[in-house]
């Protein structure tokens, strides 16, 4: 059975015995062997591996990961160094600029937010190259959705960011009053600018923060500090 190696075993762990994941193992086992599936196995984890239960001070909650070679390594709109920055992440880039003045980074590895408390998540943790959408319905979306339940319980206030529909829907599951919800229209290239662009999550993420006597997120990708 998978083991992240931190606080989320205890509470998620239970979920790599039921039968819905049992079933999506078996699957897995399949495509690995024969198609080429992004990420590398051993990263598949790597939002929860980075990011333990009682680190989490925000979520960023993406669809399914990057289905080019070389991009996905785990974490929801992260590519990894030296890899070219795929569109929506140009646009999270001009955003964060906007909001507050961090130049666009030259990587898209967001590995420095992850460890400091941003949950990196898609609801679909793996994929077919070249296939968006090609492991949909085969029961990530269980596993995923008792992840953000087993947020939406914890008594410490988290910063949810929902860009674009699919994320949005996700709202149902975050019912805690001490959370907070940021939504906004997808940063992909066809919606950024219905909503996207100008909607300062940044630093309203960090005012919530703030607010609620949590350390900030230092977006800045020069610095995990």
């Amino acid at each position: 059975m998978p083991r992240i190696g931190n606080d989320w075993d205890e509470i998620i762990g239970g979920e790599f015995e039921k039968p819905y994941y049992q079933a999506l193992r078996s699957f897995l086992i399949q495509e690995y062997s024969h198609a080429q599936v992004y990420p590398d196995m051993y990263d598949i984890f790597n939002a929860l591996k980075y990011t333990p239960y009682r680190s989490v001070k925000a979520v960023i909650l993406g669809q399914d990961p990057y289905h080019e070679p070389g991009q996905a390594h785990g974490l929801s709109f992260s590519v990894r160094e030296g890899v070219s920055l795929p569109p929506s992440l140009v646009n999270i880039f001009k955003e964060l600029e906007s909001d507050i003045g961090i130049p666009p980074s030259k990587t898209g590895d967001l590995t420095p937010w992850a460890k400091q408390g941003v949950l990196m998540l898609n609801a679909v943790l793996t994929v077919r190259r070249g296939s968006a959408n090609s492991h949909k319905g085969r029961g990530w979306e269980t596993f995923t959705d008792e992840v953000i339940r087993a947020l939406n319980r914890r008594e410490e206030p988290i910063a949810f960011i929902l860009w674009g529909a699919f994320a949005r829907s996700k709202k149902a599951y975050i019912t805690n009053p001490i959370h907070g919800v940021f939504e906004s229209a997808h940063p992909s290239p066809l919606s950024a600018y219905s909503g996207f662009f100008g909607s300062r999550v940044f630093s309203k993420v960090n005012r919530f923060l703030i607010e609620n006597g949590i350390p900030p997120i230092n977006w800045d990708l020069g610095s995990d500090k």
